[in-house]
């Protein structure tokens, strides 16, 4: 894909995120939001997978840390084929597959269930480990919150990953510097996310997490890097492209109601329309 259909297909990603967590009355719109940069690209131009064979051996893994903000995780393997994009209105309801947080026994597509911060990426290293064992080839990538990285066993995994030199795991951060308490720098601030890293032996990139073009350029970089795993600080937006959600922590784990609904998506109408005309 190139940058203006990347750019299409994470406003369609966020269209459906807003409808999920419509539908469902509950949910976390803001760090899906502001992730919707992130899943677009590895799940269509970045990850080695394929919508009909989801189990297939060589895949790339992927690995939702943060898994509270599964609505931009569904959406984004709802439009790259891995199930019905209908079902998005399905988020969270009885008997439903799509449960609030990601589950890898029912949802296809899915490498690791998650939800309890901080453990994701101790299951990407394992990931990443099983395959320098296996001598296989494939990639491990796992998404964190800036918030989430105040968990210990954050560091506890990145030590290890940073001594087996695993080159073939990238961790994002999406740094949007809110969590559902307020900024981070309020709660208890991680910063400097990217020296934090440094210090455990991972090639650092920081880069805006809602520009495509530094996206392209840190993960084409990623691949280039050997003998060390590789973290991305991703400076993005709480909420983007919902003008009333930006940069707002009250909308961390909040659904909108339907006047609110119908201005959301009035304004990602309008955004992808503008897109349409470049």
């Amino acid at each position: 894909m190139n940058k203006l259909e990347l750019m299409k297909t994470a406003n369609e990603v966020r269209k459906g995120i807003v409808t999920a967590v419509h539908s469902a009355k509950s949910g976390h719109p803001g760090g899906s939001l502001s992730a919707a940069d992130i899943y677009t690209y590895l799940y269509f131009e970045e990850m080695n997978i394929d919508p009909k064979d989801p189990k297939k051996a060589d895949r790339d893994r992927f690995v939702l840390s943060k898994g509270h903000t599964a609505p931009g995780y569904y959406s984004t393997l709802a439009h790259r084929g891995f199930f019905p994009v209908e079902d998005l209105t399905t988020l969270r309801k009885v008997g439903s597959y799509l449960q609030g947080h990601p589950d890898m026994k029912h949802i296809p597509g899915v490498d690791m269930s998650s939800g309890s911060l901080g453990q994701g990426i101790s299951a990407a290293v394992g990931m990443a480990i099983s395959a320098k064992l296996s001598n296989d080839d494939y990639r491990v990538y796992t998404l964190l919150g800036d918030g989430e990285i105040q968990e210990g066993q954050v560091w506890e995994a990145s030590m290890l990953a940073g001594h087996r030199k695993l080159d073939n795991l990238v961790v994002i951060v999406d740094n949007n510097n809110l969590q559902i308490d307020g900024k981070i720098t309020d709660v208890n601030s991680p910063y400097p996310i990217d020296k934090k890293f440094e210090a455990f032996n991972f090639h650092v990139i920081n880069i805006d997490g809602n520009d495509f073009d530094q996206i392209e350029a840190a993960f084409k970089e990623a691949r280039n890097t050997k003998g060390m795993p590789t973290a991305i600080i991703a400076k993005t937006i709480k909420g983007k492209g919902v003008s009333f959600m930006e940069d707002q922590a009250g909308w961390h784990g909040k659904a909108p109601n339907d006047e609110q609904y119908a201005q959301a998506m009035e304004e990602l109408e309008k955004a992808g329309e503008a897109l349409c005309q470049k």
